[in-house]
């Protein structure tokens, strides 16, 4: 077929023109403009990162498209979105991160909002006064992925894979220790506490620490922690001992950890190893307790002093503690009885145990031979009794003693725990031999006995009076009558001594004569003086300590 044109009048001298369909050259643009978008919004799409949502407990320093995300203080998101959840107890913060960031939507990722803060572990975020605040990211290493995560209410002591180990610790309480509360080695800061939880039971607490790199290797498998919070202040024989770890562990509390002296074949642990976080630093690096060993005891008497973790002692030697003292109530006696729960550890006896168990071929694990071993030592005169350890405050303990002579008693081999018979504390003893003194002297006739001994003391009196008013004068005037003899004979054996020849054999006898009568004159002389000073002799007699030199002065 032939197209058809249509051909219209043509002017003289011009060819004729062929018309047909063509493209403007004003479509090139808008094409090129179209083709630009598109690839640009391919390539947006293409950058962008993913978008993930976070939950908050408040919205507190969150603004949509103006607060920023940042790992390492580098800039990998931004917040796009803040609203109420559907329940209206939390806010969800939607975050979009940049492609490099993709890696923070592991399932294990962590945020928070980064704020000034004053805590365990120092100040942190005052950076965000100026700046403001912002949410703080640390990327995790599980494989699987997430859209939804929740915030952290508090900053992870640990972030960005510092190299290290972390450990748990067990203890009864937490204490003064917090998130950041630091852990010494040889006084030392090497790590500090990442987090901490109650027991699944709620016995106690666990606590998780982390020691940094290359500080872990110093943790051993017979490591001790110890909690080296406050002032440990000690007064013995030596004087005051006041140890601490540092200042800050005075006010933020810490721990401190070291392995025995002695400790051969020992290596180091592994991540997450499990250990018991001691009160002090003697107890934590003690030989180990070995097995526990709970006893029961009964007393009839006040325990007014004895309080739970009140030392109990065997011999002189410190075996455990007091874990319980309650009343009870005896419907046969109608009386109050105290029930006292104690737990001992026989292994701190050391050597003496060691030879115990080899010379009785005992088995600490059976239990039924521990329990007859006891009925033995019970048989033998073992009792408890609660003594005095502080003058001052009253406070008592439980000692555990042999007295051979106490009373025999019936022991229940299948009670448990094992109830150990009690003998009445010293003070009580001591306070009935009292009470039996008084009432003796109380049965002693003592208005009688007085009366007795007052007339008896008037009659001496008497006595006295009489024999210094007639007696004494008698004695001194025969006494000088005496010695005005003695005198007289003494001049006439004088005259007859000149008359004897010298040397005769009776003026050797004259000259004793004279001799043994001057003595006597001195002896009476002294007697007489001693009676004028103590006339008390002639009824009670000389006194046994007084000497001849007291009757010749």
């Amino acid at each position: 077929m032939k197209s058809q044109a249509t051909e219209g009048p043509q002017a003289p001298g011009q060819a004729p023109v062929k018309t047909g369909r063509s493209v403007s050259l004003v479509w090139i643009v808008p094409i090129v403009a179209v083709l630009v978008g598109i690839s640009l919004v391919v390539h947006s799409i293409l950058q962008e990162g993913p978008t993930i949502t976070v939950m908050f407990k408040t919205g507190d320093g969150l603004t949509a498209n103006k607060t920023e995300v940042k790992y390492r203080s580098v800039v990998i998101g931004q917040v796009s979105d803040v609203e109420l959840s559907s329940d209206q107890k939390s806010v969800n913060a939607t975050i979009k991160l940049t492609k490099q960031a993709e890696g923070f939507t592991r399932s294990d990722s962590q945020f928070w909002v980064v704020r000034p803060r004053i805590g365990a572990g120092g100040v942190s975020g005052i950076d965000t006064l100026l700046s403001g605040d912002y949410i703080g990211a640390d990327i995790g290493q599980a494989n699987d992925r997430a859209k939804n995560f929740k915030g952290l209410e508090i900053p992870p002591a640990i972030t960005y894979g510092e190299p290290g180990k972390r450990f748990t610790l067990h203890t009864e309480d937490l204490g003064s220790l917090d998130v950041g509360s630091p852990v010494y080695y040889r006084k030392i800061p090497v790590g500090q506490v990442v987090a901490y939880a109650l027991d699944p039971d709620g016995k106690g607490v666990n606590i998780d620490l982390f020691i940094h790199a290359p500080n872990d290797q110093y943790v051993t498998e017979n490591t001790r922690f110890w909690n080296a919070s406050g002032v440990d202040v000690s007064i013995d024989a030596n004087g005051v001992d006041v140890k601490t770890e540092s200042l800050s562990s005075l006010l933020v509390g810490g721990i401190a950890f070291r392995a025995p002296e002695y400790n051969p074949n020992d290596k180091p642990a592994p991540e997450e190893y499990a250990y018991e976080l001691f009160e002090d630093q003697q107890s934590a690096l003690a030989p180990p307790n070995g097995k526990a060993q709970f006893l029961a005891l009964r007393f009839d008497q006040a325990m007014r002093g004895l309080k739970v973790d009140a030392p109990v002692e065997f011999l002189g030697i410190e075996i455990g503690k007091v874990v319980s003292v309650n009343l009870d109530f005896d419907e046969k006696k109608r009386s109050f009885p105290v029930n006292v729960g104690i737990v001992i550890y026989p292994q701190r006896l050391g050597q003496a145990h060691t030879k115990m168990i080899k010379a009785l071929n005992h088995d600490p694990n059976d239990e039924a031979a521990g329990v007859r071993m006891i009925g033995s030592f019970i048989e033998n005169g073992l009792r408890a009794q609660a003594r005095t350890g502080n003058l001052l405050t009253g406070q008592l303990y439980i000692a555990l003693d042999f007295y051979p002579k106490a009373d025999k008693v019936a022991f229940d081999a299948t009670a448990r725990p094992v109830m150990i018979p009690t003998v009445p504390g010293s003070l009580e003893q001591l306070q009935e031999k009292l009470e039996s003194m008084v009432d003796k002297v109380n049965k002693l006739p003592i208005e009688r006995i007085a009366g007795n001994l007052d007339s008896n003391l008037v009659e001496v009196r008497k006595g006295l009076v009489k024999f210094n008013s007639k007696t004494l004068p008698g004695v001194d005037t025969a006494l000088s009558d005496v010695s005005k003899t003695l005198l007289s004979a003494n001049s006439t054996l004088q005259s007859a001594n000149a008359t004897i020849t010298e040397g005769s054999p009776s003026r050797e006898k004259l000259g004793q004569t004279l001799e043994e009568l001057e003595s006597a004159a001195r002896s009476l002389r002294g007697l007489a003086d001693y009676l004028i000073r103590h006339p008390e002799s002639l009824i009670r007699g000389r006194p046994k300590n007084a000497s001849a030199q007291d009757l010749n002065q």
